[in-house]
């Protein structure tokens, strides 16, 4: 019987973009899809990387986009570095993928473990013949702040899993917030890729307004982010330049007031908030305009099981990863294939809301507080357009309770600041247990986010 040959990136994507016009595009520089699909930016090297493993190592996206095509179906393994790593987790990725060769686009980085350097030059027809593709195992690292990363495998056709375009769409043009680096970014380079469309990307010295302002001149027609960059984008003047028909949010709780501001500031956009992590691939998407999920989705979806076990929800699919890499002590699934995402839901008559990251839970005097829980509360309200619970140590009752929050406007009186903290202590009394309440309210002209666009959360 003869086998089928394993998917390429590269052949999808020719498949897609038939024409020159698409294209992919950071700040400085510009390829139209078919020029990267029979490019090369490895100067005739790529063959001695034929069945190795890869660290793709570079700090621009747009070469990172590159090179994953570039090396899927060569490469026995890519592990997708974000450019955020410090040297040492970058040295503990190296070890625990066995990574034979490093893509870098600065030879004097430090990557903290020594493997061959392959630097990137600007990308150039090459017509050398290319061998049949092999599968290529995409190994994406976790995110977390602390300890050693964990590196996810996915197959490819895993990751294409929610990847879809109506026949007779026009292509779009995307845009996302995030790194395509991460899962989230990736998951948008890869439909970019597939599908025929243009995609613009950033790099790490843009500004807000600048990406906004290349946008605007490109006609962007499809945005993802979380919802924290969603919320920084509406802060922005230039958030009125565009004119989206597509909004898509993840990795953060789509709460009911950024999606409430979303429909009001661009009426006509569709707005879809997804779920989907690095273990698990992408769960669902929700189109209904509320938050959470409704509860028939645990009756089953086209490709994904869904599963609430002690309040935590639980997927199986064919868009889950395979395994952690370098350490045989983590199971990535249970017996039955399910993963436990780690995020905690409620029922709430027709829906299942979400209240937070299991570890991410505060104890106040023995009792369990989710922050995403009170600041959906304070979100609510009219003037905040953002916010950030945390816990203050406290010697009698373990975890206080305190919120910084970021108004809308930033012209406001000390009266009004002062209504402002009194309606929504009143609020949040009326709406959550008195243990949820918070002790203190800071206004702040800004808040942290993560590499990956999420609130940095921690103790105060």
């Amino acid at each position: 019987m003869k086998m089928s040959q394993p998917l390429s990136l590269r052949l999808l994507a020719r498949a897609s973009a038939p024409s020159g016009e698409a294209r992919l595009c950071a700040s400085a520089r510009s390829i139209s899809w078919r020029d990267a699909i029979e490019g090369t930016i490895l100067d005739g090297r790529r063959a001695a990387l034929a069945g190795k493993s890869v660290l793709i190592g570079v700090s621009s996206q747009f070469f990172a986009a590159l090179a994953m095509l570039e090396l899927d179906g060569v490469a026995a393994r890519m592990v997708i570095a974000p450019p955020d790593f410090t040297p040492e987790r970058l040295g503990s990725v190296i070890s625990q993928a066995g990574v034979d060769a490093i893509i870098c686009d600065d030879e004097t980085r430090d990557f903290g473990a020594d493997a061959q350097r392959f630097p990137v030059s600007p990308s150039r027809f090459d017509a050398s013949p290319r061998t049949a593709p092999i599968a290529t195992e995409w190994v994406l690292p976790t995110s977390g702040t602390t300890g050693a990363p964990k590196l996810v495998a996915h197959r490819l056709d895993g990751l294409l899993g929610a990847v879809m375009r109506a026949a007779g769409e026009a292509a779009p043009v995307w845009s996302t917030f995030y790194d395509i680096r991460r899962y989230g970014g990736m998951q948008i380079f890869l439909r970019a890729a597939t599908s025929g469309a243009t995609l613009l990307l950033t790099e790490g010295d843009e500004t807000l307004a600048e990406h906004m302002s290349r946008m605007a001149s490109a006609g962007i027609t499809h945005l993802s982010g979380t919802p924290s960059h969603w919320r920084r984008l509406l802060m922005n003047p230039e958030a009125a330049r565009i004119g989206p028909a597509y909004l898509r949010l993840s990795g953060e709780i789509a709460d009911r007031a950024i999606l409430d501001s979303l429909a009001s500031f661009y009426p006509r956009a569709k707005i879809v908030h997804a779920y989907a992590s690095t273990e698990a691939g992408v769960g669902f998407e929700v189109a209904d305009g509320r938050e959470g999920f409704p509860i028939s989705y645990l009756d089953g979806l086209p490709g994904v099981d869904m599963r609430v076990i002690d309040g935590s929800l639980r997927l199986r699919s064919r868009r889950t990863a395979d395994r952690y890499i370098g350490r045989d002590d983590l199971q990535l699934a249970d017996a039955e294939g399910f993963v436990d995402t780690d995020d905690l839901v409620e029922r709430v008559g027709d829906r299942f809301l979400f209240k937070g990251r299991r570890a991410g839970t505060i104890n106040v005097g023995g009792l369990k507080v989710h922050p995403e829980e009170v600041e959906q509360v304070i979100n609510a309200h009219e003037a905040v357009r953002m916010s950030l619970v945390k816990a203050r140590r406290n010697p009698i009752t373990g975890d206080l309770i305190i919120a910084q929050v970021l108004l809308k406007e930033s012209d406001v009186s000390p009266e009004r600041k002062r209504d402002v903290k009194d309606e929504i202590l009143a609020s949040c009394r009326a709406r959550l247990e008195r243990h949820k309440a918070p002790v203190s309210i800071d206004f702040v002209a800004s808040l942290a986010m993560s590499a990956g666009g999420k609130l940095l959360r921690g103790q105060a």
